[in-house]
C-alpha cells in the first residue's frame, strides 16, 4: 500500500486550517493547532506563500489564504457555470447591440472563447468558440490582465508583439493601460488587433468577487466608433451585460 507523503498532508491540514476561520492566524497559532515545530509549519508557509496559497500581512506577520488557491478552487465550477449564466445576457447584448459578443477566460497566458454569440444580421459567421485570443491587444484580454492577477503576470513575462501600428507592447504604457481600464471599469481594442475591427470589453466577478472571465462586442471601427471613440451606449450595454453575470453569479452589486 502507497504510504502518503508527510510534507503534503501537513500542508492540506495547514491550508483547512486558514480556511476554517475568518481570521488571519499567526505562525504560533498554526504550528500549535497542527502540533508542529514552528521550524517546520514556517518552511510550509514559506513554500505556500511562494505559490500563491497563502499570503502574509505585512504589519501582522499573520497569514491567511491567498488568491490563488482560490482562483485554482473555482476554476472548473466557474467557466462552465460562466457560460450558463451569461446565455441570455449576452443573447440580449447581441440584439441591443448589433454586434458579435464573446466570452472569454484565462487559458495559457491568452484568452479561451468559451461563448459565442453571432451578429444578428444576416452576414456569413464563423463560430469562435474554442478559439484563442492574446492578452495584450484584445479588449477581453485586457480586462482579464487589468482585474486577474495571475493573467497580470502573464502578459507581463509574454512576448507583446505589435500586430498593428497601435497595438501598445511597451511594459510601462501597458500597465498605464491596465490602470486606465481599473479606474474605467472596461477595455478598449480600437484596431489594435486588427485593422478596421474595434472592441470593448468588461469583466465579471464570482461570488467570492474574483474575476473569472470578460464579456465583450467586437464589430467594425465604423460601427463601434464614432468621432474615433467607442460610441458611450455600447460601453454601457457591455457594463451592465458583465454586472448582470456577475449579480447571477452571487457577486452582487458592482
Amino acid at each position: 500500500m502507497a504510504r502518503n507523503i508527510q510534507s503534503l498532508e501537513r500542508a492540506a491540514a495547514m491550508l483547512r486550517l486558514l480556511a476554517g476561520g475568518e481570521r488571519r492566524l499567526g505562525l504560533s497559532d498554526i504550528a500549535s493547532s497542527l502540533g508542529l515545530a514552528k521550524g517546520t509549519a514556517h518552511g510550509i508557509l514559506r513554500t505556500l506563500q511562494q505559490e500563491g496559497f497563502v499570503e502574509q500581512d505585512d504589519a501582522s506577520g499573520r497569514y491567511q489564504l491567498g488568491a490563488e488557491l482560490l482562483r485554482l478552487g473555482t476554476t472548473y465550477l466557474d467557466v462552465h457555470e460562466l457560460r450558463a449564466r451569461a446565455l441570455v445576457w449576452t443573447d440580449d447584448l447581441a440584439r441591443s447591440s448589433g454586434e458579435s459578443v464573446y466570452l472569454g477566460v484565462l487559458h495559457q497566458q491568452g484568452v479561451l472563447i468559451v461563448h459565442h454569440v453571432f451578429r444578428p444580421d444576416d452576414s456569413r459567421q464563423v463560430l469562435e468558440i474554442g478559439a484563442m485570443q492574446p492578452l495584450h491587444s484584445t479588449a477581453l484580454g485586457k480586462v482579464l490582465s487589468a482585474y486577474d492577477p495571475v493573467a497580470h503576470s502573464e502578459v507581463l513575462e509574454a512576448d507583446r508583439k505589435p500586430f498593428t501600428d497601435r497595438t501598445v507592447c511597451d511594459a510601462g504604457d501597458f500597465e498605464h493601460l491596465l490602470d486606465l481600464t481599473r479606474a474605467r471599469g472596461y477595455a478598449a481594442d480600437v484596431e489594435e488587433t486588427y485593422e478596421g475591427v474595434a472592441s470593448v470589453a468588461a469583466p465579471i466577478h464570482n461570488r467570492r468577487r474574483m474575476p473569472v472571465g470578460a464579456v465583450g462586442i467586437t464589430g467594425a471601427v465604423e460601427r463601434l466608433c464614432r468621432e474615433g471613440e467607442l460610441r458611450p451606449e455600447l460601453i454601457a450595454a457591455v457594463r451592465d451585460c458583465a454586472r448582470a453575470v456577475s449579480r447571477d453569479l452571487g457577486a452582487g452589486r458592482f
